[in-house]
């Protein structure tokens, strides 16, 4: 496999459950500093021009939940996702949140040209990212974190996605010390040695 991602995005989510999977991967970054995701190359790979994208056997996968899910069926004793059913939900509950929320209030403080033309709409955009990753971490040190990971005291594919969400927060203004699950779970996942693998090959900063 190889993965295409660029450092400290959500594609080291990616990088992580590889790790976590024990499968062997050929990372290569791709270079956001000169716009490479934009260009026709990397278009060929993902015309989205965005990371992650995952070349496997039979063709090419992009989104994160997607790829995550891959892996685990690749990988089944991993345990990346749980067998019972409900946990399996709980588990994506949080996942698809991450996706379709917090990742995009993220995404408001770089990203405004996605939903807006103005200047002044991103800068507003860009002013709100501190409330809004706050109130998303309020909602994950009440309803998103079970123990010291997501479903409790095992790791699943939702571990690998809110630990790299996590390492964005102090740059999106959240003050980090007012939810001490998160914390607490930041510093859970330090420990494992996936986490470890990723921040060795400078994927994670």
């Amino acid at each position: 496999m190889q993965l295409y991602y660029a450092p400290n995005t959500i594609s080291i989510a990616v990088a992580i459950a590889l790790e976590e999977a024990g499968i062997d991967y050929e990372p290569v970054q791709v270079d956001f500093s000169i716009s490479e995701q934009t260009k026709a190359a990397y278009q060929q790979i993902n015309p989205k021009g965005r990371v992650p994208a995952l070349v496997v056997e039979g063709g090419i996968l992009t989104e994160t939940g997607a790829l995550l899910d891959y892996i685990a069926t690749k990988a089944p004793e991993a345990g990346l996702v749980p067998s019972d059913s409900l946990q399996a939900a709980r588990m994506r509950e949080v996942m698809y949140y991450l996706a379709s929320t917090m990742h995009v209030n993220h995404a408001h403080k770089m990203r405004g040209h996605r939903w807006a033309d103005a200047q002044s709409s991103w800068n507003d955009m860009a002013a709100k990212v501190p409330q809004t990753m706050t109130e998303s971490c309020a909602y994950i040190e009440e309803n998103g974190l079970r123990g010291p990971y997501v479903l409790g005291t095992d790791v699943s594919l939702a571990d690998c996605y809110l630990h790299v969400v996590c390492s964005w927060l102090e740059g999106d203004g959240v003050d980090v010390s007012a939810f001490p699950k998160i914390m607490a779970f930041r510093d859970a996942m330090e420990t494992r040695p996936s986490v470890q693998a990723v921040r060795a090959k400078g994927m994670l900063g």
